[in-house]
C-alpha cells in the first residue's frame, strides 16, 4: 500500500504541475472574468478527483484539503482577477502558492519567517499526538465521550502539524513565508473568534473573498448583508467538509457536516447581533471561552464525528497513525543506535 501511494504521489504531483502550467498560461492570455473561468473548468473538475488516487486515508484527506479546497478556491479568485496567484510567477512558486498556505516573501521585510510553529512547540505537539495514539489501544474500555475528546485533540494536533510541516517545507525550499494557520483556538472568546481568527485560518482566508464578501455585496451590505455573508461562508464550509469526509470514508455525504456548520453559522450571527448591543451583559472571558469550546465539542460529538465513526473510518485513521508512530519510533531508535556506534568507534 505504501509503495502504491508513493507512485500515486508522483502521478498526482505530475498532474497538478501540468494543470497549474495550463492555468498559468490561460490566465496570461485571457482577461479576468468569464473567459478565464471557462478556461479553468477542466482543471477545476480534475483537482477534486486526484486525491482518490491514494489508498490510505491520510494522504487522501490531506491532498483533498490542499487540492479540492485551497487550490480550487484560489483558482476561482484568479479567474476573477483576485487572490494571491499571479500568472507572472515562476511555475514552481505558482504551484506552491496555489496549493499550500504560503505566500511570496515581502522583500521589504527582513528575515521574515511567517507564522509557523516553533521547533519546541512542534516537538511537544508531536509528542502529545503520539501519546494520544498510544491510548487508542485501550479505546474499547473508554467512555465514548472521552474517546471523542481524544479524537478532537487528535484532529487539532494533526492539522496543526500537517499544515505547519507542509508550509515549512515550501518555505525552506522556495524561501516563501507561511500564511497564518492556527492561533491558539483553545483561547477563543466566542464562535466568531474561534472560526474566523483562530482555527485553520487558511480556510477563512479563501472563504471571505470567495463567498462572504460577494454574498454581502449582493445582499446590499449592512447588518443583513454581513449576516448573509457569514451564513453563506459557513454553508460552503459545511459542503466542503462533506467532501473532506468523503475522502476519509469513501461513503456518500450524510448532510451532518453541513448541518454542523449551518448551526455554527447561525450561532455566530446571533453572537454578532448580541455584541452589537453594547449595553447587554456579557460573560467574563474565561466563562465565554469555556462555553464556546463546550458548544464546539458538544455539537461536534453530535454532528461532526458520527459521519466518520459510523462507517468505521476512525479505525483506519488509528491504524495508520499507529503505523506512523511505530515507524518514527523505530527510525529514532536506529538513528540513536547509529550515533552511539559512531561515538563508541571514535573513542
Amino acid at each position: 500500500m505504501a509503495t502504491g501511494d508513493l507512485r500515486s504521489l508522483v502521478a498526482v504531483a505530475a498532474a497538478v504541475s501540468v494543470a497549474m502550467w495550463y492555468v498559468r498560461l490561460a490566465s496570461r492570455r485571457l482577461r479576468p472574468g468569464l473567459p478565464r473561468l471557462v478556461a479553468f473548468l477542466p482543471v477545476l473538475a480534475v483537482l477534486p478527483v486526484l486525491p482518490l488516487a491514494f489508498r490510505a486515508v491520510h494522504p487522501r484527506a490531506i491532498s483533498g484539503f490542499f487540492l479540492a479546497w485551497l487550490a480550487e478556491f484560489k483558482l476561482l479568485l484568479l479567474a476573477a482577477g483576485q487572490g494571491p496567484l499571479d500568472p507572472s510567477l515562476p511555475l514552481p512558486a505558482f504551484v506552491a502558492i496555489a496549493i499550500f498556505p504560503v505566500r511570496q516573501r515581502d522583500p521589504t521585510t527582513k528575515n521574515a519567517t511567517g507564522s509557523g510553529l516553533a521547533p519546541v512547540t512542534s516537538a511537544v505537539m508531536a509528542a502529545l499526538l503520539a501519546a494520544i495514539v498510544s491510548l487508542y489501544r485501550h479505546k474499547e474500555r473508554m467512555n465514548p465521550y472521552a474517546l471523542l475528546v481524544l479524537y478532537s485533540l487528535h484532529v487539532y494536533l494533526a492539522l496543526e502539524l500537517v499544515l505547519a510541516f507542509a508550509a515549512a517545507v515550501v518555505r525552506a525550499v522556495m524561501g516563501m513565508d507561511l500564511e497564518p494557520q492556527f492561533d491558539q483556538p483553545y483561547l477563543s472568546a466566542h464562535l466568531r473568534d474561534f472560526w474566523g481568527r483562530r482555527w485553520n485560518l487558511s480556510v477563512p482566508a479563501v472563504l471571505r473573498p470567495c463567498v462572504s464578501r460577494p454574498v454581502r455585496a449582493l445582499a446590499g451590505g449592512g447588518a443583513a448583508g454581513a449576516a448573509a455573508g457569514v451564513l453563506a461562508a459557513f454553508l460552503v464550509s459545511g459542503v466542503m467538509h462533506e467532501l473532506m469526509f468523503y475522502y476519509i470514508t469513501l461513503h456518500p455525504p450524510t448532510g451532518e457536516a453541513t448541518a454542523f456548520f449551518a448551526l455554527h453559522g447561525a450561532c455566530a450571527v446571533a453572537e454578532g447581533w448580541w455584541a452589537a448591543h453594547k449595553g447587554w451583559p456579557r460573560p467574563p472571558r474565561p466563562v465565554a471561552t469555556a462555553l464556546s469550546l463546550a458548544l464546539v465539542m458538544a455539537t461536534g460529538f453530535w454532528l461532526f464525528f458520527p459521519p466518520i465513526t459510523r462507517p468505521g473510518a476512525d479505525k483506519m485513521v488509528i491504524a495508520e497513525s499507529e503505523a506512523v508512530v511505530a515507524f518514527v519510533r523505530d527510525a529514532g531508535g536506529w538513528a540513536a543506535a547509529t550515533v552511539r556506534s559512531a561515538l563508541t568507534g571514535r573513542s
